[in-house]
């Protein structure tokens, strides 16, 4: 069994929040690529800003040749009801990318008011939510 501590520690390698991604955004961080794991059509209704599209069921070596391996990539779905993160963060993995799946997706996202392609949010680069 694993303490608590290093549970925690691996919690933070595997996961990141809104927060933590907004302020690296607004900061010109480079070192995160957002990865939205949503169907295509549900990518054109609504992600946030600067994601890529990259729906897990259709994750191939050939569908991810563009992706950078130098940075993180930060997977996401609809919130904590979907899965998808999961499924697409585990097959980027597979492929040899380094992967946070973003807690609550983007439901989570919007609550802490982040804006979206179809939301202002906040208003601002980064909400007081955390």
């Amino acid at each position: 069994m694993i303490s608590q501590q290093e549970f925690y520690e691996a919690k933070l390698a595997y996961e990141i929040d809104a927060a933590d991604v907004a302020q690296a955004l607004a900061g010109g961080d480079r070192s995160l690529l957002l990865i939205d794991t949503h169907s295509v059509e549900a990518f054109d209704h609504e992600t946030i800003p600067g994601a890529l599209s990259r729906p897990h069921r259709l994750m191939t070596a050939e569908s991810t040749a563009d992706l950078p391996r130098d940075i993180t990539l930060v997977a996401f779905c609809d919130g904590i009801g979907c899965n998808g993160s999961t499924k697409g963060a585990l097959r980027l993995i597979q492929l040899g990318f380094k992967v946070k799946e973003l807690q609550g997706g983007l439901d989570w996202w919007k609550r802490d008011g982040y804006a979206t392609t179809r939301d202002k949010g906040c208003g601002k680069e980064v909400c007081d939510a955390c």
